[in-house]
């Protein structure tokens, strides 16, 4: 067995180099900065160490928490991702199930490459079209209104529009690429289970129910637990270049709160510990949602 596999290490060398890369990417950028997290307990000085120093403890922790800023931002976060999840998480499973019962091969090609595309489109070059469709002067909806005898709306700048905007940006660019995911795992279905529904009298709606979606729940559940995992991350790009002063009560998020306080105002220690809780909420996240997944459907990710 030893001999074997010492055989196939040598045959299959580059694959293992392969591996290399990933794994130096994985340890610099997502390990080693693990120890980071210390300032959240270590007043960081400029100048004076990157871990500090001194040990404060809880501080950090306990000033987040009565600060009014913190809260906000949570509650803006987290409104924002499970809106984003209810919303923007069925839709490309059904995409997908669409697109799979296209029978013309090169017509799917084309909406399947059209819907992908602007998952490659940079986040700033997005946000600068929907600021010119959405201009008040020149944006095609205010020309509309305009015609219609109604008033220009700045959309940008409307607290009320805010949410709406993001999640359907997120529908836009990600829809066409999740549904990859499960479009691959509808293709590893047996033909012979859609054989055997339809001399059993189903019709494709009823094979989509009976036989698509339970083949594919696995790859539902992993995709659900992975975004419930995230529901505290949002990611800042987007949401900074969204950010105006006047939208600012419902778009300042945790990580735009990080951000404006590690980076604008240096203040690193308190954005390690803000970071460090919504790490924390993560994990738990995760291994909650995982648990009651295993419970209810028998599928987890571990």
């Amino acid at each position: 067995m030893k001999k074997l596999k010492k055989a196939n290490k040598h045959q299959y060398w580059q694959l293992y180099a392969m591996m290399v890369l990933p794994l130096l990417y994985f340890i610099i950028f997502k390990y080693v900065p693990m120890f980071g997290n210390i300032l959240a307990f270590r007043r960081y000085r400029p100048g004076m160490g990157p871990f500090g120093t001194e040990w404060v403890g809880l501080r950090y922790f306990k000033l987040f928490f009565k600060d009014a800023a913190f809260w906000t931002a949570f509650k803006n976060t987290l409104i924002l991702s499970l809106l984003n999840l209810i919303i923007n998480f069925p839709i490309p499973i059904i995409f997908a199930l669409f697109l799979n019962e296209v029978r013309n091969r090169y017509f799917k090609k084309f909406v399947q490459t059209i819907s992908y595309m602007p998952r490659f489109i940079s986040t700033v070059v997005v946000i600068a079209i929907v600021s010119e469709l959405l201009s008040p002067s020149t944006g095609i909806l205010n020309i509309i209104r305009g015609k219609m005898g109604l008033d220009a709306i700045y959309y940008m700048n409307e607290p009320d529009y805010f949410r709406t905007i993001y999640v359907l940006l997120d529908t836009w660019q990600y829809t066409g690429w999740t549904a990859i995911i499960y479009l691959a795992s509808i293709t590893s279905i047996s033909p012979d289970m859609y054989e055997a529904a339809t001399i059993d009298g189903a019709n494709r709606i009823q094979q989509i129910f009976y036989v698509t979606i339970p083949t594919i729940l696995p790859t539902i559940m992993v995709m659900l637990i992975l975004n419930i995992g995230r529901l505290l991350s949002l990611g800042f790009e987007k949401i900074l270049l969204l950010y105006t002063p006047t939208n600012s009560q419902v778009s300042d998020i945790l990580d735009t709160l990080v951000y404006r306080t590690g980076l604008a105002n240096q203040n690193y220690s308190y954005a390690t510990a803000i970071g460090l809780f919504t790490g924390i909420i993560g994990i738990i996240l995760v291994t909650s949602s995982n648990s009651l997944s295993k419970k209810l459907t028998g599928q987890s990710i571990y």
